[in-house]
């Protein structure tokens, strides 16, 4: 495009997911751990010895669809020479000033133990049948009334800090009048609560505006992050991700584990960018942090949880729900979306030199 003249020089994409993953599949390797045992150097071999299978077919099928390319003086990605052009280039990104450390959330595959992108996390979503729990949540000030939120995610409970209300709704306090609970939740969503929790007889006991209801603290649901108080965690926030059309409209918030609830964890300083707790590993499963669950996967945690949950006195109901879900369309396998704290470039910069 600037007159300059580039060799047609065929380039094999030896490097990255869809080696490792064939490699996986052969040696029926599932976790990190096992690859580790197998050793970097070992893995690698694996991987090269099968880069160049299907060289031929490529020769035949390129040629037969009309790409004018020379083969015989090709790159391989896996060629120390090439690594190095790609390090050299990246250095000159870099002393221009548009690589930069952040954090994000991101959708990860825990089969293949890689983040995606947005565009392939979209490309395979499936109807799914999952856990949809009310739990509640005591004020501190007043242990008797009970915060209650909705999830669909009951692993994400054990690093949650916050929840989230709408300051622009109307909340309502009710007393379960056969249970003698008092619930506070969103006045919009008290029909549909009264149905899933199966309150039979209720009395609306107060009614008051969503930003009355910012700061207030309440009893954390596990001990694992009870350290993080000092950062005003446990308490109330205010949101305008929070909707009126599921729900309580109150949303439990795990910063690692969703984009809004990040934000909003943010915005409120309960956190530092970057400092989101993800107490899973690479494969999915607890790390020592949560150490009552240390080495589950995370969904063969629910059931485990709610049982927990239950005896605590802390579950409000508990049911199912079929819903879209996105899958890692490699591995079929549940993606998750989790705070990542790593290097991007700031294409944004660039973006009027590049148009």
């Amino acid at each position: 495009m600037k007159g300059s003249f580039v060799e047609r020089r065929f380039g094999w994409d030896c490097h990255g997911l869809p080696i490792e993953y064939e490699i996986d599949k052969r040696y029926k390797i599932a976790s990190q751990v096992e690859r580790e045992a197998i050793g970097v150097k070992e893995y690698n071999r694996r991987c090269r010895e099968i880069v160049m299978t299907y060289s031929n077919e490529w020769r035949h099928i390129v040629g037969r669809f009309g790409r004018w390319i020379d083969f015989d003086n090709d790159y391989k990605t896996m060629d120390c020479k090439f690594m190095e052009s790609v390090w050299w280039t990246f250095k000159q990104i870099f002393d221009q000033g548009l690589v930069y450390r952040g954090s994000r959330i991101m959708p990860f595959s825990t089969a293949c133990n890689t983040v995606l992108s947005n565009f392939e996390a979209g490309s395979n979503y499936k109807d799914v049948n999952d856990p949809a729990i009310i739990i509640n949540f005591p004020m501190e000030e007043d242990p008797n009334v009970c915060f209650i939120a909705w999830t669909t995610t009951p692993w994400t409970l054990p690093s949650n800090l916050a929840l989230a209300i709408n300051p622009n709704f109307t909340y309502v306090k009710i007393l379960d009048e056969e249970k003698q609970k008092t619930y506070v939740l969103a006045e919009p969503r008290l029909k549909d609560i009264l149905k899933q929790a199966n309150i039979k007889k209720h009395k609306v006991l107060e009614k008051f505006p969503g930003q009355s209801l910012v700061g207030k603290r309440y009893v954390p649901l596990f001990k694992y992050f009870e350290g993080m108080k000092e950062r005003n965690c446990f308490t109330v926030i205010g949101a305008d991700f929070v909707t009126s059309d599921a729900g309580t409209g109150i949303v439990h918030c795990a910063p690692g584990f969703g984009e809004d609830d990040y934000q909003a964890c943010v915005k409120s300083g309960l956190i530092e960018q970057g400092k989101a707790p993800v107490p899973i590993d690479a494969d999915g499963k607890f790390t020592e942090t949560v150490s009552d669950y240390k080495g589950i996967y995370i969904k063969d945690a629910d059931n485990q949880i709610k049982e927990r949950l239950k005896a605590e006195g802390r579950l409000v109901s508990s049911g199912t729900i079929i819903h879209s879900y996105p899958f890692c369309w490699r591995s079929n396998t549940p993606l998750i979306y989790r705070a990542f704290d790593t290097w991007f470039i700031k294409v944004t910069d660039i973006k009027e030199q590049l148009i």
